[in-house]
């Protein structure tokens, strides 16, 4: 049975847009690479009618309901009493979440009051989601052929709730078992991946293929539904392995999380480090290679040279070529990597430098002229990218690091550094 899904999400700061609505988006996420389709967003404030009614309209197009919010000990905590009153459903306390209330409370050092306790009020019934990561318990039951499915809005309890408690929960309700894999593409727009594989796509039932847009890159996800995880892993895997051949070195991973882990994966297996010098990326490429565990094993560090004077100074980039070519030019892109190498004793050194915007250069540079670098004991490369005037900076620079880390990526694993 297909499942169609809708999430709702309550709390009027969201309406506001005083915090950004991440649960959603995580949610949406991880239904899809279960294979459940996600067709409806729902934002409420904080307002029982409204909620009302927009439960009352959920239960008429989706079978699953997941809501997110509404569960904490305030007067706007709202969530369970309107869905335990649209589905008939008496709330009744959990002894078990009552004392991991208590006890929660005591290991914060937080006073406890009724407002608490309330907390532990969940439908009478229901399957309680134990709540390892705060105090709200979530919940979930099945009524009137709709399946609803609570959770707390912290996306720090949500996302351990959905991944340790939902999922099981989800799988459940399914006959047989669902997997996908992913494989992440750089180089290649969504439009023109999607192009290729049209055809197929369309002609094909299990496993499916789902492209999606990430910025600056592109992702594939290949699902299938089988009786048995082996049945559906024999189903996904040669349609992998045959995408992979279509796409080459397009493809930099298969369920991996970034370009940059895949370079310091790469980096580990060789025994090898690396360096970076930056100016219009002011630091992002060094910023996302520490947020990868285990970085301080591979990254040796990195200089934001800025400004011409720190170029010189620091890299040793000659005045001649800044003064000949300009701050914004192959010859000092180069020059950069290789002084980034050399003052920082690194085997490999990345570099960028580019116009961000939101104007033109003094040199009459357009708005998204870039420049990367790889320096390695074999020689430099250069990549020119011209990446759209529009001027939105930081689009502009998380694009320029992922041709950085595509360079690295590519001449890690043999491949042509050219694009």
């Amino acid at each position: 049975m297909s499942h169609t899904v809708e999430i709702l999400s309550v709390g009027t700061e969201l309406l506001l847009g005083n915090i950004a609505n991440t649960d959603a988006q995580m949610l949406s996420q991880g239904l899809s690479a279960l294979g459940l389709n996600v067709y409806w967003h729902t934002v409420v404030g904080d307002n029982p009618q409204r909620a009302k009614e927009a439960v009352e309209l959920a239960r008429k197009r989706a079978d699953i309901i997941i809501t997110t919010g509404g569960l904490g000990p305030t007067c706007d905590d709202l969530t369970k009493n309107v869905l335990a009153e649209a589905f008939g459903k008496k709330l009744v306390y959990d002894e078990e979440s009552l004392e991991r209330i208590k006890a929660y409370g005591k290991a914060t050092g937080r006073p406890l009051t009724e407002n608490n306790f309330q907390q532990a009020l969940v439908p009478e019934g229901c399957t309680v989601l134990t709540n390892n990561w705060g105090s709200a318990p979530g919940c979930a039951f099945e009524a009137d052929g709709v399946h609803v499915i609570m959770l707390p809005g912290p996306p720090s309890e949500c996302t351990p709730m959905f991944r340790y408690r939902v999922v099981p929960y989800l799988h459940a309700l399914s006959e047989g078992v669902i997997a996908s894999h992913t494989l992440k593409l750089f180089g290649i727009g969504e439009s023109a991946m999607e192009a290729q594989l049209r055809d197929q796509m369309n002609a094909m039932a299990n496993p499916t293929l789902a492209p999606y847009a990430k910025e600056g890159e592109c992702e594939l996800r290949v699902t299938a539904k089988a009786p048995t995880m082996e049945e559906a892993q024999a189903l996904l895997l040669p349609k992998v392995e045959e995408l992979k051949q279509h796409f080459g070195a397009l493809v930099y991973g298969v369920d991996v999380p970034s370009l940059e882990f895949v370079v310091e994966n790469l980096l580990r297996e060789k025994g090898l480090t690396i360096g970076t010098a930056e100016s219009c990326t002011g630091g992002l490429m060094a910023k996302r290679l520490t947020d990868v565990s285990g970085a301080s094993q591979v990254f040796k560090g990195g200089i934001v040279s800025y400004t011409n004077e720190v170029k010189h100074n620091v890299l040793g980039v000659p005045q001649e070529l800044l003064d000949q070519y300009g701050a914004v030019s192959a010859p000092v892109a180069q020059a950069m990597a290789e002084g980034a190498r050399r003052a920082l004793g690194c085997d490999i050194a990345l570099s960028s430098t580019g116009v961000a915007g939101p104007d033109k250069d003094d040199w009459d540079n357009e708005v998204g002229t870039m420049f990367v670098a790889i320096a390695t004991p074999e020689g430099t490369h250069v990549r020119a990218l011209h990446l759209g005037n529009r001027p939105v900076r930081a689009r502009l620079r998380t694009q320029t690091a992922h041709h950085a880390f595509d360079l690295a990526r590519r001449y890690l694993s043999g491949l042509s550094l050219e694009d």
